[in-house]
């Protein structure tokens, strides 16, 4: 089975996650919303019920009590979020024993591509205009060369830029590197399931920057 992981119109939630690292960041999301909901319900009652009744105190001047609960309160809750928070945030830099390195380098406006382990393969992907789409592409998605990556191995993208600062983000593989003229970033990935997985530059970087996408 071959997947297609795109961004689709009226989604509301994050494409489906196609590597461990993505999974983790779907179930941190998941985890903080269910938090905020939780204090959405309580202030919101907390609220209606001081809007909606007749009782008033007009000689209280302060409340020790309340206000220890309503700092102690958040400070439990923002741990609840944090430690989950910088044990992904840790994940997300480890890198151990790439298979393959693949290094990526933004230019306005489309991406060259080389292979570093191997000689000579190099190349540069352009998006496929809306006048040369064929009708199993995706218009503003698709380029003229995709890259090939394995799968069930570890990956590492070095990224940089030649003119100004782009980004390379591929959603739903957890990706997302700054690629900064004059400087070289990584991050690594793992592919757990065969697909197409589409991205597209996620920093302003000029005219065209929405005509340069990732696949």
């Amino acid at each position: 089975i071959l997947f297609l992981e795109m961004a689709t119109w009226s989604n509301f939630n994050l494409q489906n996650g196609a590597s461990p690292l993505m999974e983790q960041i779907i179930f941190f999301h998941d985890h903080t919303l269910i938090i905020l909901i939780m204090i959405t319900i309580l202030v919101s009652y907390l609220m209606l019920n001081l809007f909606f009744n007749k009782y008033i105190n007009r000689f209280l001047l302060e409340g020790q009590l309340i206000e220890m609960i309503w700092t102690i309160l958040p400070a439990i809750t923002l741990i609840f979020i944090a430690l989950p928070s910088l044990r992904l945030l840790y994940l997300l830099d480890e890198l151990n024993n790439p298979l393959i390195t693949l290094k990526s380098i933004g230019h306005q406006w489309y991406w060259s591509y080389e292979y570093s382990d191997f000689h000579n393969i190099e190349f540069d992907s352009y998006m496929i205009p809306s006048n040369e789409l064929s009708n199993n592409n995706f218009r503003l998605l698709d380029v003229d060369n995709r890259i090939i990556l394995p799968m069930n191995n570890q990956i590492r993208i070095m990224v940089t830029a030649t003119d100004v600062i782009h980004s390379w983000t591929i959603p739903s593989l957890g990706v997302k590197v700054d690629a900064n003229p004059g400087r070289l970033n990584q991050t690594n990935f793992f592919i757990n399931r065969p697909g197409i997985f589409y991205g597209q530059c996620s920093e302003i970087c000029g005219a065209n920057h929405s005509f340069m996408p990732i696949v």
